[in-house]
């Protein structure tokens, strides 16, 4: 496909790769990219299971709970475009290690932190630190591997996500129980150490440095309206609901659209002045960007306000345990690593549709679990709902393998950290919107929080979810019909 002379960097046209298996060199580069996925993935869904012992043992408010969890997502939001570019300038392997630096840091010292205020600021530079580090990943991959080593490379990435969104509860209710030297909530945090470490030992080694082509020039400008615009819109989503929509959180939300608008505005100057612009405007010509931008959007809104409900319905509808909501929470990995693996080969043969089957395959499972649900309740057997699960967690790998390479085929070389940047801020806002929009919906329908009232509102929850990803499953339909993986 075309879009494989487009993802060559020059560092790695000096490697020949043998067939389309990986050589050490490049199995070792793809190792490395993967575990920071999967630490930055799984942080983000462990938190919430050592939530009540973190809050016992670190004598913590309310408030302050709801900052461990959320200052990860504001800092993560806030700092991704800026990184992105800081990539495309100074160099992928470079801004990978800061990142890597930083997020291993962190969680070192929020594996060890004496208060919760420790705590909060060890996750700010947990959500930086990944910030970094996630937009320099995928323009490694997208950049240093090519043909079936690049389709191989993005399956390893998507299934690291899979992986620790999918198993995340199962991890850290393990990792709870064992109480390994005494730790206990802990080593949700410390497990990043070692990888992080290691992962920096062998980067230099391994990882080809690349750069982005323009000026050698950073917009601090746009790099402050684009922050302070995506967190107007992702600060007031993650703590306006939980303290009852305060006027300021229509303010915030009120002022995200000039500030948006403002550093739109300024993008589109620097690059009619042929300055260098902290996004170049016309990643967004491409329709397979554009309208893939949106996709996601709308996707992962759908599949990380599912985790939350999923979670509140097994532990506080059914008062399972983390370990014991962590093993029903299994199932969806179960479905999703083996098509993960299948998702490549099918992408090959249905193109752009395998997004559609992969959509409408998650809606199918939601079907199946809201039939299960209205019929256990919140005191049935939770088991049965593994096999709707399961049929999710199917569809998720369908979709998420294929969408990021999709989305990033066309994009030109020098400007595949700054996309990869859109892209996963486009991501974490699905996830944003997602969380808060169906938490005012599953809260809704809770009411006064009757147990009885948990089977209904994941029930209701989860058809608005269907309706989404039965959404993202049309919207595929307006890609470019040569749109595949390349």
């Amino acid at each position: 496909m075309s879009a494989d002379t487009n993802v060559r960097s020059s560092a790695h046209e000096t490697e020949q790769e043998a067939g389309s298996g990986f050589d050490r060199s490049a199995l070792i580069r793809m190792l490395i990219v993967v575990s920071g996925m999967f630490m930055i993935t799984l942080d983000f869904f462990v938190v919430n299971v050592a939530i009540p012992s973190t809050r016992a043992d670190l004598h913590a408010s309310a408030a302050a709970v709801e900052f461990i969890v959320s200052g990860f997502s504001l800092a993560y939001a806030a700092s991704m475009l800026t990184a992105g570019r800081l990539g495309d300038l100074y160099g992928r392997r470079r801004m990978f290690a800061c990142g890597m630096i930083l997020f291993t840091l962190a969680s070192l010292i929020a594996g060890m932190a004496p208060s919760a205020g420790v705590l909060m600021a060890a996750r700010v530079v947990q959500g930086i630190g990944a910030a970094v580090m996630t937009p320099q990943m995928l323009a490694i991959l997208n950049t240093s591997f090519t043909g079936e080593q690049r389709v191989r490379a993005f399956t390893a990435f998507a299934l690291s996500m899979g992986v620790g969104a999918t198993f995340g509860q199962l991890i850290g209710g393990a990792l709870i129980h064992l109480d390994i030297a005494g730790l206990g909530w802990r080593t949700i945090f410390l497990i990043n150490v070692p990888i992080g470490v290691t992962s920096l030992l062998l980067m230099r080694s391994f990882i080809p440095e690349s750069h982005g082509g323009g000026r050698s020039e950073l917009d601090l400008i746009g790099a402050l309206l684009g922050s302070a615009g995506l967190l107007a819109i992702v600060f007031p989503l993650v703590e306006g609901r939980e303290q009852g929509w305060p006027a300021w959180s229509w303010v915030c939300l009120a002022a995200a659209l000039p500030l948006l608008g403002a550093f739109a505005v300024r993008q589109h100057r620097l690059e009619r002045q042929d300055r260098a612009p902290l996004i170049s405007l016309t990643l967004f010509r491409e329709r397979a960007f554009s309208v893939g931008i949106v996709i996601i959007l709308g996707f992962f809104a759908a599949m990380a306000s599912f985790m939350l409900v999923l979670a509140l319905y097994l532990q506080d509808g059914h008062g399972l345990s983390a370990l014991g909501s962590g093993a029903v929470f299994g199932a969806l990995g179960i479905g999703y690593v083996p098509a993960a693996f299948a998702a490549p080969k099918l992408a090959v043969r249905l193109g752009r549709q395998v997004l559609t089957l992969g959509a409408l395959v998650v809606a199918a499972g939601y079907g199946l679990l809201i039939v299960t649900v209205s019929q256990i309740g919140t005191t049935g057997p939770s088991p049965w709902m593994m096999p709707g699960l399961f049929v999710a967690g199917v569809g998720m790998a369908l979709f998420a393998n294929p969408v990021t390479p999709t989305v990033l085929a066309g994009v030109s070389p020098h400007h595949a950290a700054a996309a990869a940047g859109v892209l996963s801020t486009a991501q974490e806002g699905g996830n944003a919107l997602g969380v808060a929009a169906i938490g005012v919906v599953f809260f809704g329908v809770l009411g006064h929080g009757h147990s009885g009232s948990y089977a209904h509102a994941f029930e209701f929850s989860v058809a608005v979810l269907a309706a989404f990803t039965v959404a993202a499953a049309v919207l595929v339909q307006a890609l470019p019909k040569a749109s595949a993986p390349a």
